[in-house]
C-alpha cells in the first residue's frame, strides 16, 4: 500500500492540493479530504476501455487498436477543409502545447470550454485588466466575501472551506465569524442561505445593478431610482456600505454574470466597480473557473499564439475574433466539416443546433470518459487521466500554476502521445 499526501485534485478550478490518496496494486482505493465530485473523478468512472470506430453515426462502435484509431483520426483531420479542435480544460498544459502545434499544422480553429463559460471574462480583461489576488491572499486577509452569479456550495464544494468563507488565515483567525458574506443572484441558492446579505435581482439586470452601485459609491445616489433590477435603493446603499467598510473585499463571479444579458460588459462593469472601490479599501475580483485547467489553456494559448482562445490558423497565422472564430460560431454557421473534441464535452454543453451539426460531420473524441460527445463521435480514443495517471502543470482559478502528480501507472496512452502520433501522421499524409 502506498499513501500519497498533498496530492492535487483534477476536478474544478479550486485545484485543492491537500488530498491524501491510498494506492494498492496500482489502484486507488481511497481518497481523503476531497469533495464527492473530486473523489469520484479520481476513483474513476465511466472509463472508455479501448479505442473505438464506426463507419457512420447510425452504426455500432467496434473496438480497434490505437494505431487504427489514430490513423483514422489523422485521415479525418487532414482531409478537412475547416477543422475544429475543441475542449482542453480537463488536460494539463503539456497537452495544450501539443494541441496548438496540431492546430497550426492543420490550419484549424482551436477553442476551449471557456467559449461557453468564462470567455466573456477574457474579453472584459482585454479592456479593463483584472485587479485580482491569489486565493491565499483572500484566505489570509479578506473580511468581506461576495459571490455574484455563482453557487460554490454545488459548483466548487471546498472553495468556502479552503479559501474564502470559513477558512482561517494569518489575519482572519476567526474564520466565518470574522467575515461578512454577500450573495448576489437571481434566485436563493444554497450559498445564499449561508450569506449575511442576499441581493436577489431580476434576470439580466446585473449591468444595471452594478451601474447603480457605482453611482452610489461615487456620491451620486440622487440619480439612482428607488428600485433597480428588482433591488431597492436602500438595499443597494447597504451593499455599498458593506463593500466600502471592509478591510479586504474579495468578489467571486460565475456564469450567472458571464452568460446573462450584457455578457462581457457585465464583467467590464464589475471590474470598474472594483477599481473604484480601491479608492476606499482593498478590493479584488476573481472568476470562479469551472474545469481544473481551463485557466491553464488560456495561459498556454496566449503565450503560444498571442490570444487566449478561439484562435483560427486558416490564414497561416493566428487570427482571433470571438463572434466569428469561436467553436459555436463556426458550428452554427455550418462552416466546420470535421471536429476533434478533447478533454471537454461539447455534446453536453453546446446549443442544440451546434450538436446537430456535430452529428452530421466526422468527429474524433479523445477522452478518458464516456460522455454525450461519445454519442456523436466516429472515432473514440481513450487516454490516461491527467492529474491521476499522468503528471503535468495546471493553473488554479487565480492564475497560480501547480504541478499535478502521477498517482498510479496509466492503463491508456497519455493525451500528449496520442496528439504527437496524430500530428506525425498528418504530416506524413501531407508529404511533409
Amino acid at each position: 500500500m502506498t499513501v500519497i499526501t498533498d496530492a492535487l485534485c483534477p476536478f474544478c478550478g479550486c485545484l485543492c492540493d491537500d488530498l491524501t490518496i491510498v494506492v494498492e496494486d496500482n489502484k486507488i482505493t481511497d481518497v481523503k479530504q476531497a469533495c464527492k465530485l473530486g473523489a469520484s473523478k479520481i476513483m474513476g468512472h465511466h472509463r472508455i476501455k479501448a479505442p473505438m470506430m464506426r463507419k457512420d453515426k447510425n452504426s455500432e462502435f467496434k473496438e480497434v487498436s490505437y494505431e487504427e484509431a489514430i490513423n483514422e483520426a489523422a485521415n479525418i483531420l487532414s482531409n478537412s477543409k475547416r477543422p475544429l479542435l475543441y475542449g482542453w480544460a480537463s488536460a494539463v498544459c503539456e497537452v495544450h502545447k501539443k494541441g496548438i502545434l496540431l492546430a497550426e499544422e492543420l490550419g484549424a480553429i482551436i477553442d476551449n470550454t471557456a467559449t461557453v463559460c468564462h470567455g466573456p471574462s477574457t474579453l472584459a480583461v482585454h479592456e479593463k485588466g483584472l485587479p485580482s489576488a491569489t486565493l491565499g491572499q483572500v484566505k489570509n486577509r479578506a473580511d468581506v466575501i461576495v459571490f455574484w452569479g455563482s453557487n460554490p456550495v454545488h459548483a466548487h464544494p471546498r472553495h468556502m472551506g479552503r479559501y474564502s468563507v470559513f477558512a482561517k488565515g494569518l489575519f482572519s483567525e476567526k474564520g466565518r465569524k470574522g467575515r461578512k458574506v454577500v450573495v448576489v443572484d437571481v434566485r436563493k441558492t444554497d450559498t445564499a442561505n449561508m450569506a449575511d446579505q442576499f441581493v436577489q435581482l431580476e434576470q439580466g439586470s446585473d449591468y444595471l445593478v452594478i451601474s447603480a452601485l457605482r453611482a452610489i459609491l461615487s456620491g451620486h445616489a440622487d440619480v439612482v431610482p428607488e428600485s433597480v433590477g428588482g433591488v431597492s435603493k436602500e438595499q443597494l446603499s447597504k451593499l455599498v456600505d458593506t463593500l466600502k467598510t471592509g478591510k479586504f473585499v474579495g468578489i467571486f463571479f460565475g456564469m450567472g454574470l458571464t452568460q446573462s444579458k450584457s455578457r462581457y460588459k457585465n464583467i467590464d462593469n464589475a471590474i470598474s466597480l472594483v477599481t473604484e472601490l480601491n479608492a476606499f479599501t482593498k478590493c479584488v475580483i476573481t472568476p470562479m473557473r469551472g474545469h481544473y485547467n481551463v485557466t491553464g489553456f488560456g495561459n498556454v494559448c496566449a503565450w503560444e499564439t498571442g490570444f487566449a482562445t478561439a484562435v483560427d490558423f486558416a490564414r497561416g497565422a493566428p487570427y482571433y475574433n470571438p463572434g466569428e472564430t469561436a467553436a459555436n460560431d463556426v458550428l452554427l454557421r455550418k462552416e466546420t466539416d470535421a471536429a476533434m473534441i478533447i478533454a471537454g464535452d461539447a455534446g453536453a454543453h453546446f446549443p442544440a443546433d451546434s450538436v446537430r451539426h456535430l452529428a452530421k460531420i466526422p468527429v474524433v473524441q479523445i477522452d478518458p470518459y464516456w460522455n454525450p460527445t461519445t454519442e456523436v463521435a466516429n472515432v473514440v480514443i481513450p487516454v490516461a487521466i491527467c492529474g491521476v495517471e499522468v503528471e503535468g502543470t495546471a493553473y488554479r482559478m487565480d492564475g497560480v500554476s501547480l504541478r499535478m502528480r502521477k498517482m498510479v501507472e496509466p492503463t491508456h496512452l497519455p493525451d500528449t502521445e496520442v496528439l504527437e502520433k496524430i500530428t506525425e501522421r498528418v504530416k506524413a499524409l501531407r508529404g511533409e
